[in-house]
Formats: structure tokens, C-alpha cells, sequence
């Protein structure tokens, strides 16, 4: 997985890039295909610290984003954000699979009374 990380009125610092791949690697343990990863933090004018990231996955697009005070914080706050929703695409279909499967069939012996 190939991590653009762009930093709007902030430099990328070694750390700051370390901290953003290792944090993106757990992504991976929920073996959905991830295309790209777009990264891109910046400060706000209240010394916030905005960090965005957009996932592109086979589906479709995953975003999130995170304001705090830390840019750290940010970076965590949207790895949990991107987490549930790999792990809510992941068993999406299995979901719907299992609710199909749970239905009663109706036997074909059976009469329906129809009140008129």
C-alpha cells in the first residue's frame, strides 16, 4: 500500500511520516484491497491541527478526518474512524448473506385465507 501524505502550513517531518505508515499498516490486518491512500494535514488558523485521509478500496472510497489540538491524536482518531469502516466492509455482505438465510420458507402445501 503506497501512503501520499501532504502537509498544508506544517512541514512532514520523518516522525510525523513514520507515525502516519505504521499507524496506516494496521489497515492491512483486515484484508480488504486497498488501492491508495491519500494523507493531508494542515493548521487551522485556532492552532487545530486537521488531519484528513481517503482510502480507496475496490467499493468504493472511505474518508475520515480529525481535528485536535496534537496532530497525533488526529493521525490515531482517524485510524479508529478508518478501522470501522474496513471492518463494517468487510462484513457487509456477510450480513446481508445471513439475514437471507434466516427467513422461513413458506411450504408450498400451506393455504393462505385471504379476509375479503
Amino acid at each position: 500500500m503506497k501512503i501520499n501524505v501532504t502537509g498544508k502550513n506544517l512541514e512532514i517531518t520523518s516522525a510525523i511520516r513514520s507515525h502516519i505508515e505504521t499507524k496506516f499498516k494496521k489497515l492491512e490486518k483486515w484484508q480488504v484491497d486497498i488501492i491508495a491512500c491519500n494523507t493531508s494535514f494542515s493548521e487551522e488558523p485556532n492552532k487545530q491541527k486537521k488531519f484528513e485521509a481517503s482510502i480507496t478500496v475496490p467499493k468504493g472510497q472511505l474518508n475520515a478526518s480529525a481535528s485536535n489540538q496534537d496532530l497525533y491524536v488526529a493521525i490515531n482518531e482517524v485510524e479508529q474512524k478508518l478501522e470501522r469502516q474496513l471492518n463494517k466492509l468487510r462484513h457487509k455482505p456477510d450480513a446481508r448473506r445471513a439475514s437471507h438465510a434466516e427467513q422461513p420458507a413458506v411450504e408450498p402445501d400451506e393455504e393462505v385465507e385471504e379476509a375479503s
